[in-house]
This record gives structure tokens, C-alpha cells and sequence, in this order.
């Protein structure tokens, strides 16, 4: 929380131990007499992300500049070590050098706000960051391509971009996270390194760590990304490249983790990344003076969401996981997330109901939030263990749609992170009824690609109002219309390729139908005819077993 004044005297507690400092975030009034140039970007950015901004129209700004030096040093001056500096909310974190004294920050004229970030006591933070989730009893729907994970791309209509081999070569990710335990060694991971694909890794929490000794939970979301172990588990993007970066510290839960989270997107930015995802947020600490209010959760008042908005003005898409707190007393979503130019994810199950977990919107300014869903509950990904299971919370359904994102940009390379971004919206399944769980609901990603590219759904003789997958079919399949008018009843006959009649339906009208009573068939080509009382159109579908 912001301090009234510029000037604040901070006791030091008289106990010593090791890795016992404070932390403070030392905010700063301008950037005046800087050393650096708007007119000099490629001192501060790198080629890719100086080209990003150009592709997009973006110009470079003041946020862009580097903090002032000459207020960095002065700051040094005292009892105090720096942590790390952010140019876009202009400040530094530094922390201090020496326990049991006094710290005086003077009344520079230059310092606008101090806040203690950290204090110098050791705990175990009783915070639940993470959820994860393990099941057994369920056996997968096509071993043969994407196993289980058919759920976590089918439901986004995500073998449209795969089938065609949009997989997110050329788009770089970054994965913002609190550890990634065994991403040089677990088999989810052999292609990306294999075609170097992991373009390096970031630690702002401590460098001095061993990085793939870290916590499991980064690893696990960059699996739902990256991941490839055909017949297991293909990630939405298993083709994109990664940057990996560190800034929770999953051992406490301080608001300096906002301050981590600042610079470790604004490293993402510097370069090149062209998607953040950001399996993290904030609302509760263990120092409860420094909690967030649902009234907070506005869209730009918290350091990581005003940080995260600015990402996305800088021409980067912005995934944000919506939070697991729907079933706990506080409910809501958590920041960044509500963030006005992010798109906050909410989780479902295999069937598109929001999971028990998954965080209540809207905004407290009304917007709309979460954005969108996808799926996680039981998602798919490489676990702790080393094994790939099921996994559970809005951290898996984020980079799940992050990556699917990276393909749709892929093919659309010509469009600008804000369009796709309206586009995933567009696509959701109840977009003209967004509801507080879901949001606009589950994007359809062929949807998303035509409004991207200006194509109209072709007027042949078989219809595509009805998008219908996943095909190949197996044991389930999913039929969408976002273009539903009301209907009373929608008739579904299933026919053999020689026209006879094997199965038949009556659905109550709903844009969004799941059939999981399909006949056990042998394999083949089928027709799947979809009639209501004024229209009927046929859809192929094809078994592989």
C-alpha cells in the first residue's frame, strides 16, 4: 500500500541470521536528466522488441527509459543494497546490508514513496499458491496423437491450427513462474531443448540457486505449452520458444513478489517476448497489512496490474490465471488478472462447467472478468514426479490458451496483439452473455482465426455454422454454434458413410452441445447431420479406432 509521505524511519530488528534483510520499494517522482534517449532505443531494448513495437505502431515512450542512475546511486548511499530497478513504474527494490539498525530514507526530492516489501523475519507462508490435483481412474481418448490432453486442445478447437501445422514456431513465450524443477531433464521437454527452443532463463528471486532445483510449479505449466510426448501429452504451442523466468518466491508470500513480477515482465519485454503467461497472483500476504481489497481487483490499481497493463501496451498479449479462490472466503479474481488489458483465465472441467475453484469476476469497475476459460480441472501436464497425470487450477487453464493464442498469431502474423486478444473474446461460446466463472466463455480458436483473417464462413453446400470436434472422433464429441438462434429442440443423426441410420438425438437448443453416449463403432468415415426447424447442414467425421 502507498505511505502518505516520502519519509519513513524503519527499525531493524536486533536479531541475526542469515538471508534476514529487509526489503523496500523505493518509487521515484521522474526520469529527468537521464542518461538515456527515446531516441536511442536499441540502448535499452532489444532488436526484437524495438520491432514489435514498429509492427504494431507502438512508439517508444518514457516508460521505456531506464531509471535514473544518479537517484539509484544516491539511494545506494545509505544502508542498502539494490535488488532490482523498474523502469515502468519508475523505482528501485533494494534491501538491507546490515541487521539491528536504523535505516533513514531522507527526504529526497526525488523519492516519492517507500514501502517496506519484506521484512527481516524468516517464514513458511500458510498461503495455498498452488493447486494440484491427482487422478487415476480415467482412461485416455487418443493415445494414438494427444492422449488425455485432447481435452485441453479439443475444447479450444485447437487441432484446426495443429492439423496445418500452427504450432507456434517463431513466437516467444514467457513463462512467468515460481520454479521449474527438472525442465532440463523431464522427457515433456526433449524437443525443446533438442531444437533449441528454450531461449534462456531469469531468476529475480535468487540467482545464486541452482534454477532447475526450484519449485516443480513453472515446470508443470510450461508442459501445458511445450510439452510433447506423442500419446501423452502435446502442449498448445509445442513448437513456440520460451523464456524462462523466476519471480515468486514459493516459500513466503511478501508483496516484494509484485515488485519481482514488475521487472521480470519488463525483462520479457526488453526481449522481444510476444506472450506473456503469468500463472501467479496476488491478493493475500503473510504481512496482512499489505493486503489487497476486492475493490483493488479495478483493473489498474495494484503495482503488478498497473505493470501488466502496461505489458500489453507494448504490443505483448498478457495471460493472467484468474485464481483458485472461488470455493474460499474471498472468492474473487486476483491480480494481475483483472487487469483492463489482460486476459485472465478461468478453469473448467472436461465438460466446460466452471470448476469448483475457479475464481468469481467481474472486476470491481465492472469489466468483465475472467476474460475466458479453458480447461483446469484435470489438464494434463508433466508432474513433480516426473510422470505426466492429471493437474488442477487456473494455472493450467492460462498457458493452455497462451499457447493456442501463439498459433493463432502465428497464422495471423499481420494482426496486433490487441486484435487477437478481441478476437479470443469473440470466439467464446457465450460471448453475448458473459457470465461472473466463465467470462466470454471457452474461445473456439478456428472462430477466432476467421475474424482475424476477415474471412466469412464459406456458403457451401455442407454448412459450417456448426463447428464439431474433436475430429477424429472417439468417445465424445462437442458441437458449437456461436450463431444460434433460440430453437426449441436440435435433431442429431449419426450415419454410416452408406447413409444408414446408426444413432439419433433430440437436444434442447443450446449453442454448445456435448455428446458422450456415442455408438461403439468400428472405424470409418460417418456423417453427423445437425437439423432445427428451419436448417439442417452435414458434417464428416472420421474414427480412428
Amino acid at each position: 500500500m502507498r505511505n502518505a509521505t516520502v519519509f519513513l524511519l524503519l527499525l531493524l530488528t536486533t536479531i541475526f541470521h542469515s538471508n534476514a534483510q529487509n526489503y523496500y520499494w523505493v518509487e521515484f517522482t521522474d526520469k529527468s536528466d537521464t542518461e538515456f534517449s527515446i531516441s536511442s532505443p536499441g540502448d535499452y531494448l532489444s532488436v526484437r522488441a524495438i520491432q514489435r513495437r514498429e509492427k504494431q505502431s507502438i512508439p517508444i515512450d518514457s516508460l521505456d527509459l531506464p531509471v535514473n542512475s544518479v537517484y539509484i546511486d544516491s539511494v545506494l548511499t545509505l544502508d542498502v543494497e539494490l535488488v532490482h530497478s523498474s523502469k515502468w513504474l519508475n523505482g528501485i527494490t533494494v534491501k538491507s546490508i546490515v541487521d539491528s539498525v536504523e535505516i533513514a530514507f531522507p527526504e529526497w526530492t526525488f523519492i516519492k514513496e517507500v514501502q517496506l516489501t519484506k521484512p527481516n523475519r524468516k517464514t513458511k507462508s500458510t498461503i495455498n499458491k498452488f493447486i494440484e490435483l491427482s487422478v487415476t481412474d480415467q482412461e485416455p481418448i487418443d493415445t494414438s496423437v494427444y492422449g488425455e490432453s485432447v481435452h485441453q486442445v479439443g475444447m479450444l478447437n485447437g487441432q484446426y491450427f495443429h492439423n496445418q501445422d500452427f504450432k507456434g514456431q517463431g513466437m516467444h513465450i514467457a513463462v512467468l513462474d515460481g520454479g521449474f524443477l527438472d525442465a532440463n531433464i523431464n522427457s515433456a521437454f526433449d524437443s525443446l531443448w533438442a531444437n533449441n527452443q528454450i531461449l534462456g532463463i531469469k531468476d529475480f528471486v535468487n540467482s545464486d540457486v541452482d534454477f532447475y532445483s526450484t519449485h516443480y510449479h513453472g515446470m508443470s505449466v510450461l508442459s501445458c505449452m511445450g510439452g510433447n510426448i506423442p500419446g501423452q501429452l502435446i502442449g498448445t504451442a509445442p513448437k513456440a520458444s520460451y523464456w524462462l523466468i523466476r519471480s515468486e518466491d514459493t516459500n513466503s508470500e511478501y508483496i516484494i513478489e509484485e515488485d519481482n513480477w514488475v521487472v521480470a515482465a519488463e525483462f520479457a519485454d526488453s526481449v522481444g517476448a510476444d506472450i506473456i503467461n503469468s500463472s501467479l497472483g496476488y491478493y493475500q500476504f503473510d504481512d496482512a497489512s499489505a493486503n489487497h481489497t476486492y475493490t483493488d481487483m479495478d483493473g489498474k490499481t495494484t503495482r503488478v496490474t498497473m505493470a501488466a497493463n502496461i505489458a500489453a501496451s507494448r504490443g505483448m498479449l498478457v495471460f493472467s490465471s484468474a485464481g483458485n479462490e472461488g470455493n474460499k472466503d474471498w472468492k474473487y479474481i486476483i491480480a494481475p488478472s483483472d487487469g483492463d488489458n489482460v486476459i485472465g483465465v478461468g478453469a473448467v472441467d472436461w465438460d466446460g462447467n466452471p470448476a469448483g475453484f475457479t475464481s468469481y469476476g467481474p472486476a470491481s469497475d465492472g469489466d468483465v472478468k475472467p476474460n475466458v476459460s479453458a480447461v483446469g480441472l484435470k489438464a494434463i501436464a508433466q508432474k513433480s514426479d516426473g510422470g505426466v497425470g492429471y493437474i488442477a487450477g487456473t494455472s493450467f487453464s492460462s498457458p493452455i490458451l497462451a499457447g493456442m493464442a501463439a498459433c493463432l498469431w502465428q497464422m495471423n502474423p499481420a494482426r496486433t496483439a490487441l486484435e487477437v486478444k478481441e478476437a479470443i473474446e469473440l470466439s467464446g461460446h457465450i460471448y453475448n452473455t458473459p457470465s461472473s466463472l466463465l467470462g466470454y466463455g471457452i474461445p473456439d480458436m478456428r472462430w477466432a482465426a476467421i475474424l482475424l483473417s476477415n474471412q466469412s464462413v464459406p456458403d457451401t453446400g455442407i454448412s459450417t455454422k456448426w463447428l464439431v470436434y474433436p475430429n477424429p472422433v472417439n468417445d465424445f464429441l462437442i458441437l458449437q454454434n456461436n450463431e444460434l438462434q433460440n430453437q426449441n429442440k436440435i435433431y442429431i443423426e449419426l450415419f454410416s458413410a452408406e447413409g444408414q441410420l446408426i444413432k439419433n438425438w433430440i437436444k434442447h437448443g443450446s449453442s454448445r452441445i456435448i455428446l458422450k453416449d456415442l455408438p461403439d463403432t468400428a472405424p470409418g468415415l460417418f456423417l453427423l447431420r445437425i437439423s432445427t426447424e428451419n436448417y439442417f447442414e452435414t458434417v464428416k467425421l472420421s474414427k480412428n479406432r
